[in-house]
């Protein structure tokens, strides 16, 4: 299969050192929106070009919590093991991001607990792993604009085997603090036109030891993505915005990863319409802490 072939949002790559196969997650069911959840899949490829699957490595088990909207996993390896960050609801919790266990990129996964890690009375998403300088685990993630109003993105610390959740989450910055989100109608009733998106969070430190953040958001050309600097160079900021996205082609939701022969690609979705979503590859270059598409 070709790239072109598969209907996916939030394409997410793993690119693993273990197995030299490079591991394709994202948003596969075919309605994510409004039919019950069915799972995720995944595809494999030793050259980017050429893919085979796909390959089930979830399916919920009885008495799984969440039920609908299964969006946005991601795969990372941590301590010998490979943890899926992923979104679901329920008709009586809200949104929010479960992290999963396997042994293998290809699952099951299984999950860790028997809830999200993302705090109960907040509808949240697109949960993200990210290690600090101190080898501490983060989930970085958003605290939706459909309850948050101005969309928020926030760390959340985890225990070492990312179990638990350690202290209060700590707010990074606000879609407003960016110029280029659209504004959009509240979605509490008020007719108030104030509200902006935030999407998708993804950690990369360049070769410099910049800290940047790709997060995406709804412009006035459609879904779009950009990225943050943190002039601190840790997770906590300051976050400063650049003034254009990134990408702007009513795509967004994207990742960062480096191919085995070592050259930089983003990854992301496009266009924003199911079921027409693709997942498509960019080389990336880092200059002066910045990224340009090549």
């Amino acid at each position: 299969m070709h790239l072109q072939e598969i209907q996916m949002r939030d394409p997410f790559i793993l690119a693993d050192w273990k197995s030299n196969y490079y591991y394709l997650y994202g948003t596969t069911d075919k309605d994510p929106w409004k039919a019950k959840g069915v799972g995720f899949e995944t595809y494999r490829s030793t050259d980017l070009v050429h893919w085979e699957g796909p390959f089930v490595i979830f399916t919920p088990p009885a008495g799984f919590w969440g039920t609908n909207n299964f969006w946005a996993p991601e795969v990372h390896l941590y301590q010998d093991k490979y943890y899926l960050f992923a979104s679901f609801k329920s008709d009586v919790r809200r949104r929010g991001t479960q992290i999963l266990v396997s042994s293998s990129p290809l699952g099951p996964f299984v999950p860790l607990g028997d809830r999200p890690a993302t705090p109960a009375d907040w509808e949240c998403l697109d949960g993200t792993f990210f290690l600090d300088e101190q080898a501490q685990p983060w989930m970085v993630f958003c605290h939706e604009w459909v309850q948050a109003n101005d969309g928020e993105i926030v760390g959340q610390r985890l225990s070492s085997d990312l179990s638990q959740t350690i202290d209060e989450p700590a707010l990074l910055f606000r879609a407003s603090e960016a110029v280029w989100p659209k504004l959009l109608c509240r979605r509490d009733g008020t007719g108030i036109v104030d509200a902006r998106v935030t999407d998708g969070p993804f950690l990369h430190r360049t070769k410099d030891g910049t800290l940047l953040m790709l997060w995406s958001t709804v412009s006035e050309a459609g879904y779009a993505m950009g990225y943050a600097r943190s002039t601190s160079g840790s997770l906590l900021g300051p976050w400063v915005q650049q003034e254009k996205p990134l990408i702007q082609c009513d795509g967004g939701h994207g990742m960062i990863f480096r191919s085995f022969e070592g050259v930089l690609y983003l990854t992301y979705h496009s266009p924003n319409k199911t079921p027409n979503e693709r997942p498509f590859f960019v080389a990336l270059e880092e200059k002066q802490g910045a990224l340009v598409c090549r």
